[in-house]
């Protein structure tokens, strides 16, 4: 146990979270093409907690699965194995009648601006909508203010309310996704690549906007993205996943000034350096591989430049680190002391 994990309970935690989905042809094309049942599973064994008022990234590369953590934290997914709670209470097999409260203070914000709001909807009915949902007014005009009053906390006005959807930009469409998520006053957000869609100029205005409504709010952020530089800029905690795992995790600092996974190192290497400070920069090559049918062993392995016939054979356990680090590697299980192989416990915010 760390020092946050003393200090509060996590707001947010999942343990050996996991979610496989079943690929195989219908029974009638097995017979006839002979073909084999087929799984992919895109988490596997996923651990974290999330303090209160923080923001913890996932990153990787396309298709390591986390964007299939976001939808399994909001319930759009059931997990296929590994427990999700939220405050202390399981949310894993929790009822949809009993998820009121739970959906009101977990929401998202999606990846696309243009497709997460209804073409045929005024901006003020689209953001009023979780509040007539959830009764968080009680009349009509009471709605009008605070529909008024979310539109200029996000940076536009309240006459904005009666135009739709096309009328705006795409960084207005997304301050629009932005105050429809927090018009139910919740507690967490989770964060699907919220500006991987807009611009480079309107990214920086939104992930502002973003820090001053967690600083405001008190807001809690599970952040998914694949860019590093909104990574850095955004998480006091960050998990690297490759292929539905999780690599490395621990406070952001950390990893992004001493990367100790090869896969993290590679990532890094990916960010620009005006600097040029490290000229022995490493390309990531390979393609990661197909998760249907992944390598044995690590699945890094075909990738990783410091992999041996250990790293091919067998997977390696979650080792903790230092400073509230935790690394599966067999890389640096050997080349370093004082490392200790722990349960799956959650990476912090982790423990």
């Amino acid at each position: 146990m760390n020092a946050i994990q003393q200090i509060e309970k996590p707001l947010l935690s999942v343990e050996s979270l996991g979610k496989t989905f079943d690929l195989t042809a219908p029974w009638l094309n097995r017979i006839i093409e002979r073909a084999q049942t087929r799984h992919l599973r895109a988490v596997d064994g996923l651990n974290i907690e999330i303090p209160r008022g923080k923001t913890f990234s996932l990153v990787g590369e396309s298709g390591c699965g986390k964007s299939t953590v976001a939808k399994l934290v909001v319930g759009l997914h059931r997990p296929t194995a590994g427990t999700i709670r939220f405050d202390g209470k399981d949310l894993t097999d929790l009822k949809a009648a009993n998820r009121g409260m739970y959906r009101r203070r977990i929401q998202m914000i999606f990846q696309d601006p243009y497709a997460s709001l209804n073409p045929r909807w005024r901006v003020r009915d689209i953001i009023a909508e979780p509040l007539r949902s959830f009764g968080v007014i009680s009349n009509r005009s009471e709605e009008r203010a605070q529909v008024g009053r979310l539109l200029e906390l996000v940076g536009l006005s309240a006459q904005d309310g009666e135009k739709f959807p096309h009328e705006f930009s795409g960084g207005q469409r997304q301050r629009i996704s932005i105050a429809r998520a927090i018009s139910s006053k919740p507690d967490f957000l989770v964060c699907d690549e919220p500006t991987s869609a807009l611009d480079v100029s309107v990214q920086s205005q939104i992930l502002n906007l973003m820090r001053d409504l967690q600083d405001e709010l008190g807001l809690t952020y599970l952040f998914i993205s694949h860019d590093l530089a909104v990574v850095d800029f955004m998480s006091d905690y960050v998990g690297v996943m490759y292929l539905g795992r999780l690599v490395e995790a621990g406070p952001a600092e950390q990893i992004f000034s001493v990367p100790e996974h090869p896969y993290t190192k590679l990532l890094m290497d990916t960010v620009p350096d005006i600097t040029m400070n490290r000229r022995d920069r490493v390309a990531v090559t390979g393609e990661v591989p197909n998760p249907i049918d992944p390598p044995t062993g690590c699945s890094f392995n075909p990738r990783c430049p410091l992999a041996t016939d250990t790293c091919r054979a067998t997977s390696p356990a979650t080792t903790q680190r230092g400073g509230g680090r935790v690394v599966a590697c067999h890389a640096v299980t050997g080349m370093h002391g004082n490392n200790s192989p722990i349960k799956p416990e959650p990476a912090q915010g982790i423990a």
